[in-house]
């Protein structure tokens, strides 16, 4: 989109406008693709013509009639510019195209001139016209007076200096929308973004989600937020409601597995009174609610059949018609669907509709389990311990060094939730004690990998070997608890990072040559 109001500071658009204003009386109005005026109507007036309209509210109108059929003729011509005539059907005007690799965003609308003399039959009929909007016709026919009539040299050099403005506009937009992609290139090389809105996470797999987010923000499309159990997809759902132009009107959420078929009916589209046992009133239902807004169907695998026929038919036509009802109603929505199923599969087994799936799958987003994002626990962790000691008005904790590897370690089956859940639970039990100890945590999490974990050393054979292989475990679980960070596990070890390095390349434990080998065996 043109920042319309930045034109305003550019010196060349303001002496060609100085320029036009000054030899040809000329006015020029800034037209978006929607036929609105967006330089303002509040001007100092050139135009003798446009002095004699503007005062009046008639004026404004039939001028801005015009504009708008104006933008719309040039809007669907081949040519960079048309001439129109003006509401007096006197004068004309220039309608120059603003338009970029071939997308219309506007028009340059320059009023008024006149390409030969006016007829006194024609200038009658025009004050007659101006008696009848209840116009001044002397002011009228003082402004034609004024105004003079160009020769083909003047009209040309007049066409030309038009274009300009508008190749000017194009030229600004095209720069302006160069730097802003150079810009956000430079942010994603050189800045990583810990949170958006209130997600929280520096890894990879997160900053490819906040990208994407940031590319549908605008986006009126449906989307489909596919994730397990407790991974934050209502998170996800709100933070692409919040950050879109429907940003001020409602979000609204409805678990779909929560509701039987017939109360998930109701739910959504609203029943009419009396038509099921309990309805004593009109109810709107969850569409209307958010009506210009947001829908959030979490679990929509979990819909019926027929309920899914129901919403398919509001997605294409955006029209239901409630529980009992007979009247349609019309309604303006934007659906963001999550699943924690396999809708692909579901569809392929005949228990999911496939043009649901194809329609609320327009823009697909996966939110990564935990254990893909691992090194984002440690933000997770302070997040919620803070926020926890703070609602619950004690001083804040710390987590102990060998607490905060086994919360590494553990898969988190249950994502965020279950993470977050723990937090709270550890800032309960450890009660007045600032520091969480190990013997805090849950069990599953503090048994978590011990079977898979030597249960002693070897006392047979040579002591060389013993040592080898009590050497490659220690560093084949550190490497695996700090996520391959070789830095903190040399220190952690004793040991110089080119030493760990070579230990490493020894025993085979490069994570890439692990892959290959996993790879190989599968």
């Amino acid at each position: 989109m043109i920042n319309w109001d930045e034109l305003k500071h550019i010196h060349v658009i303001r002496k060609l406008e100085a320029i036009l204003a000054q030899w040809f009386h000329t006015d020029i109005f800034f037209v978006d693709e929607r036929g609105q005026i967006r330089n303002g109507e509040a001007r100092d007036l050139k135009n003798p013509l446009s002095q004699a309209f503007f005062p009046r509210e008639k004026g404004r109108e039939l001028l801005m009639k015009s504009i708008r059929e104006a933008n719309e003729k040039v809007s669907k011509s081949d040519q960079p510019h048309v001439i129109v005539s003006g509401p007096c059907g006197v004068e004309q005007a220039l309608v120059s195209k603003i338009s970029v690799d071939n997308d219309y965003l506007g028009c340059v609308f320059a009023y008024s001139y006149i390409d030969k003399a006016v007829p006194q039959e024609a200038r009658a009929r025009a004050k007659s016209a101006m008696e009848e909007w209840g116009l001044d016709p002397e002011a009228f026919d003082s402004a034609v007076s004024r105004m003079r009539v160009l020769n083909d040299g003047e009209r040309k050099y007049f066409f030309e200096l038009i274009d300009l403005v508008a190749q000017e506009i194009v030229t600004f937009h095209t720069e302006i929308s160069k730097r802003e992609e150079r810009i956000s290139a430079l942010n994603n090389q050189l800045g990583t973004r810990y949170s958006y809105d209130s997600m929280i996470g520096k890894s990879k797999p997160m900053q490819e989600l906040y990208s994407m987010l940031d590319k549908i923000k605008n986006s009126e499309s449906t989307v489909l937020v596919q994730g397990e159990n407790g991974t934050g997809k209502e998170l996800i759902a709100r933070a692409i409601h919040f950050n879109s132009p429907r940003k001020d009107a409602q979000f609204v959420t409805v678990n779909c597995s929560a509701f039987n078929e017939n109360l998930l009916d109701s739910e959504l589209f609203g029943h009419v009174k009396g038509s099921f046992t309990g309805a004593v009133k009109d109810k709107k239902g969850l569409f209307e609610a958010a009506d210009r807004g947001t829908l959030f169907l979490d679990e929509i695998g979990d819909m019926s059949p027929t309920m899914q026929v129901k919403l398919l038919r509001v997605l294409q036509e955006g029209t239901l018609t409630p529980v009992g009802g007979t009247e349609q109603r019309k309604v303006d929505v934007r659906v963001v669907a999550a699943t924690n199923k396999d809708l692909k599969e579901m569809v392929e087994q005949g228990t999911f509709r496939e043009d649901l799936y194809y329609r609320i799958n327009v823009i697909n987003l996966v939110v990564p389990p935990l254990r893909d994002r691992k090194e984002d626990i440690p933000m997770l962790v302070e997040h919620f311990v803070t926020r926890g000691c703070k609602e619950k008005g004690v001083a804040m904790k710390q987590i102990a060094k060998r607490a905060m590897e086994k919360v590494f370690d553990y898969p988190w089956p249950g994502n965020i939730r279950e993470l977050e859940n723990e937090m709270e639970r550890l800032i309960v039990l450890s009660g007045e004690e600032p520091r969480v100890t190990v013997d805090l945590l849950s069990q599953r999490i503090r048994d978590w990998g011990e079977n898979a974990k030597v249960q002693g050393v070897r006392v047979a054979g040579k002591l060389k070997d013993a040592l080898e292989e009590l050497e490659k475990t220690m560093i084949k679980e550190g490497l695996r608890r700090t996520n391959w960070n070789k830095s903190r596990l040399a220190k952690e070890l004793g040991i110089s990072r080119a030493g760990l390095i070579m230990k490493v390349e020894k025993y085979g434990l490069d994570k890439r040559k692990i892959a290959r080998g996993a790879g190989q065996a599968a």
